[in-house]
């Protein structure tokens, strides 16, 4: 099978939208796929890649580390037609989604989406909210969804998002798998530990929380912080190293100084990806009160290098978190240290059972053979329709039309 991916975003931009295509695209490979990426230019990118087709962009308003295309489309046209793809997968829902989209009717192949951000969540960056709302964004994901074949959710939350919005196209939930070979690390040594822990200033005898995410506001790590004092009242010496760059940085350090939690609180700034994991393995526990995931990677890298999660809850996260040993969910803001209180208090060792059992469901092989299952599908029905189109006497095509639009994909 071959197939194209086309996205906004890709590495080197650090988003779990890159981390997931490039995960996909792995696995698709290994089980035997062409896999192409048609995206962004990027000015950190100076040499050509191997099956990545970049078209001139620019930088997007009111959140310039990302891009949107301003030419080359005709020209990925060319590219997918002549590679004779079979299906496409978008994973944005303008520019190079968009584009995607086109292709794929001209090219008479089905098209797949996964729905990767919840929208509601970002309107702030452009033009503070003033602009887009809400029920534009309801508008613009029915209007983008029609003539998609099939949308892939990341969670319930995300597939219950998109039928509020009144989507009726077929939804499959698959949750984004990870590289479990980034993070179960029998190399990374307690040593290996200790050392990044030093360096932190960070001793043996102290609790280490981490937060791993993009800093910006709605991450919500000012809950974290805003939590603290509470905690520090219990374990005096706890310290939480916040790993990330992004906009709210400023905002984190100056809430930091006025709480008076400079000794308990470490900025780090971005770490390259081949440092992450060594970051999990030296932590106690990893934190977040964010509310906008989808899903969030950095949840399950965490669980994958064996450290227990402590973060709000939602309805993927309560599932996802399935033991006690894995780590724990609270409701609110204001839950958050007490929450964690409770839980370091308790010492719930590791059940290895359990972990190993997990970590087949959030691995990248799972995630990316639920999705060869879902392309195999929607290939199949789409050629049954063609054929359906191209068999019927001329006044039936119109119904053949009519009942395709109104019939969404429920075998999958």
């Amino acid at each position: 099978m071959r197939v194209a991916l086309f996205s906004d975003t890709y590495f080197p931009q650090v988003s779990g939208v890159a981390t997931s295509i490039k995960t996909l695209k792995d696995q698709l490979e290994r089980l035997g796929h062409e896999v192409y990426i048609f995206t962004t230019t990027d000015p950190n990118v100076t040499e050509s890649e191997d099956r990545i087709i970049r078209m001139p962009s620019v930088p997007f308003i009111s959140f310039t580390d990302r891009r949107i295309v301003v030419r080359g489309m005709y020209e990925a046209y060319q590219i997918a037609k002549d590679l004779s793809i079979d299906l496409i997968h978008t994973h944005t829902e303008f520019g190079v989604g968009l584009l995607g989209k086109i292709v794929a009717k001209k090219l008479k192949i089905p098209v797949v989406h996964t729905y990767h951000t919840m929208y509601e969540d970002y309107l702030h960056y452009i033009a503070k909210g003033r602009v887009i709302r809400p029920s534009h964004v309801k508008f613009l994901t029915k209007m983008y969804t029609n003539h998609i074949d099939a949308v892939i959710c990341p969670s319930k939350r995300v597939s219950r998002k998109l039928q509020s919005y009144g989507v009726e196209k077929a939804m499959k939930v698959i949750p984004t798998g990870i590289d479990l070979s980034r993070f179960v690390r029998e190399d990374i040594t307690q040593e290996d530990s200790q050392n990044l822990r030093e360096e932190l200033g960070i001793q043996s005898s102290q609790i280490m929380l981490l937060s791993l995410s993009r800093i910006s506001y709605e991450k919500n790590i000012q809950a974290i912080i805003q939590g603290m004092p509470k905690v520090i009242g219990v374990y005096p010496d706890i310290r939480l190293v916040i790993v990330g760059k992004g906009p709210y940085l400023d905002n984190l350090k100056a809430l930091v100084s006025t709480l008076h939690l400079s000794e308990n609180v470490i900025f780090v700034g971005e770490v390259p990806n081949d440092k992450v994991a060594y970051y999990y393995h030296a932590a106690d526990y990893f934190v977040s009160c964010s509310t906008s995931e989808t899903q969030g990677l950095t949840y399950t890298e965490a669980m994958a290098s064996g450290v227990p999660i402590i973060v709000e809850g939602n309805e993927y996260l309560d599932a996802l978190i399935s033991h006690p040993s894995l780590g724990i969910t609270f409701a609110s803001d204001e839950d958050f240290a007490d929450t964690l209180i409770q839980y370091i208090g308790e010492s719930i060792p590791t059940d290895k059972t359990i972990l190993a059992k997990k970590l087949y469901e959030i691995s990248a092989e799972c995630f990316s053979k639920s999705v060869q299952s879902c392309y195999e599908e929607v290939i199949t029905h789409y050629q049954v329709r063609l054929a359906e189109k191209k068999s019927a006497p001329p006044i039936e095509k119109i119904k053949v039309k009519l009942r395709s639009i109104r019939t969404p994909l429920n075998r999958l």
